[in-house]
């Protein structure tokens, strides 16, 4: 440590020493390792950012806290000190509404006889229900069916249906009843539907279902979410844009509240990465095409951030979408690599290992399709409307340890790593902000359309 920095902490509270120390030293093996050129993005600042979005005071930034608003402020005041300009409004806070569905009763009756409420369980966001019959479309989910297909070609399908389930599904039933307990979010009720599920007991209820009587209510409340997005318009083609993306939220804290998810990986290390993307691009000032960032909210509670801002601008002028998630830790592939999802689905990939042969490193595709992970992210969203959209890790998700853990915090994440990661992606991606490249659309209809009901 240089006499200048030990002069600094000097005068620094006793208190605040270790946590600052820890920084100085993180920045010190941070500007040590990897480089042997001057760095292109500060590490300094990506430091300060990852330290803030990941601390205790933001309590894991969950949807609908008072937290989560202080880690909007601070994007927004990020953006605004970059010098970008907000989309559509006065603010950098993208404000929109949910509706929390919480169910309250459920009572069902098939063939004469009343089921126990620990074999029933429903999805529904309608407000009262009151089945007599041949009101919904009736289903028998037998040994051999796939429970989990079967319920998600009925949700994709919305309308009401009841689903009478064979014994041997038990264990997924009683996943399928915690989930639907805790109540439904959506962004829009325009699809009203539920699903009733009933687990036979070969006692009780017989696989031919003759009548039916269905009665439920729930309590339906608004709620808002904020995204943050900042635009840095284009010089030469501002109609398009090339959108970088995270989510900024994560899961809160313990129910006992005694532990903080400060979800340091997931995503602050992305958010971070956007910020200083964004810092990296607005100094060099010169993007041909209007370059987009955003911070979206609720990814952890079903993606409503990304899916309220896919309808505030035509989908056809995102030329690419560069979404990133959970950098902060080496990939299988090495320190400073990063992999991207649905590589074959359009030849982004491709066009972005292009331009990193004289760097001699390279995107790799997802090491782990059996995961799903294409799906499991903001870029599934706009995807489906057609657009470039990949999500970018470098997460080693069959060994993370912490993921979705009170132990995913700053302590958990190699920062040089991390940093190298944004310095790539700032490479990869400058002939789409030059205008240079343009990536193939993504075919949408290869894409699984999202759920109506839940």
């Amino acid at each position: 440590m240089t006499k200048t920095m030990m002069k600094k902490l000097k005068f620094i509270p006793k208190k605040k020493q270790h946590s600052t120390l820890k920084t100085v030293l993180v920045s010190l093996l941070i500007t040590s390792s990897f480089y042997t050129t001057a760095e292109i993005i500060p590490s300094e600042q990506v430091i300060k950012d990852i330290t803030y979005l990941a601390s205790d005071d933001l309590k894991g930034r969950a949807s609908f806290s008072p937290e989560i608003d202080k880690a909007a402020n601070y994007i927004a005041k990020r953006f605004a000190e970059i010098g970008l300009q907000p989309l559509h409004s006065e603010s950098f806070l993208q404000t929109f509404t949910v509706s929390q569905i919480q169910p309250n009763t459920l009572s069902v009756n098939l063939n004469g006889e009343k089921i126990s409420p620990k074999n029933t369980a429903i999805a529904s966001t309608i407000e009262k229900l009151e089945w007599d019959s041949n009101v919904a479309q009736v289903h028998i989910i037998n040994k051999d069916d796939d429970m989990r297909t079967a319920l998600r070609e009925l949700n994709q399908q919305g309308g009401q249906h009841l689903i009478v389930i064979d014994n041997s599904h038990k264990k997924t039933f009683k996943a399928y009843q915690g989930y639907f307990n805790r109540g439904l979010t959506k962004l829009s009720l325009e699809h009203s539907g539920a699903l009733v599920l009933v687990l036979r007991d070969d006692n009780s209820v017989e696989s031919k279902i003759e009548q039916y009587k269905v009665s439920a209510s729930a309590t339906i409340t608004q709620q808002t979410l904020t995204n943050v997005v900042g635009v840095l318009p284009g010089k030469q083609s501002p109609e398009d844009i090339v959108l970088y993306s995270s989510h900024y939220d994560h899961l809160g804290v313990t129910e006992d509240g005694k532990q903080i998810y400060n979800g340091a990986d997931d995503d602050a290390s992305g958010t971070t990465a956007v910020l200083n993307l964004a810092q990296f691009f607005a100094n060099k000032g010169d993007n041909k095409r209007s370059l987009m960032f955003s911070a979206f909210t609720a990814e952890e509670i079903g993606g409503f951030g990304s899916k309220y801002f896919s309808q505030q601008l035509n989908p056809d002028h995102v030329v690419a979408m560069i979404n990133i998630e959970m950098i902060g830790k080496p990939s299988k592939f090495g320190a400073g690599t990063i992999w991207m999802t649905g590589m074959e689905r359009s030849n982004l990939g491709e066009l972005l290992n292009k331009n990193l042969v004289e760097i001699n490193t390279k995107i790799y595709q997802d090491p782990y399709p059996e995961q799903g992970l294409f799906y499991r992210s903001d870029n599934a969203t706009l995807a489906r409307l057609g657009v470039p959209a990949h999500s970018f890790s470098s997460t080693q998700l069959d060994k993370d340890q912490h993921y979705h853990k009170v132990t995913d915090d700053i302590n958990s994440l190699d920062l040089s790593s991390m940093h190298k990661v944004i310095e790539t992606l700032a490479t990869a991606t400058q002939p789409l902000v030059d205008g240079l490249a343009t990536p193939t659309r993504i075919d949408k209809a290869q894409v699984r359309s999202t759920g109506k009901i839940y």
